[in-house]
């Protein structure tokens, strides 16, 4: 019995549909607005951050100036470690695939 399961499994794995390309498509489109946002909300944050201490202590623009460029780093940073998050799914999922063609021969 547990055989037949085996080959019923691996004839609906045969036959699954292919991933389609506007998923794909998708899928990179969303990764790249993630990106896009973490960049934006280091910016903003640092910004707002600077220009309320400026407006508090009196030193404008020295801490908005300062603050938003640690932001931007902040930013730049969030998204090296979200691309290196989706890089290493990516290479997860292709040996993964590569692994299944192998001991599906």
């Amino acid at each position: 019995m547990a055989s037949l399961d085996e080959k019923i499994a691996a004839m609906k794995a045969a036959k699954a549909p292919p991933k389609r390309h506007q998923e794909e498509h998708y899928s990179q489109a969303q990764h790249a607005w993630r990106m896009v946002t973490e960049l934006v909300a280091g910016l903003g944050i640092g910004f707002g951050i600077g220009f309320g201490l400026d407006s508090l202590l009196g030193t404008s623009p020295w801490l908005l100036v300062l603050f938003t460029m640690l932001g931007f780093a902040a930013g730049v940073n969030v998204m090296m470690r979200s691309a290196k998050e989706i890089q290493e799914k990516r290479l997860a999922e292709t040996a993964e695939e590569d692994e299944g063609n192998t001991h599906g021969d």
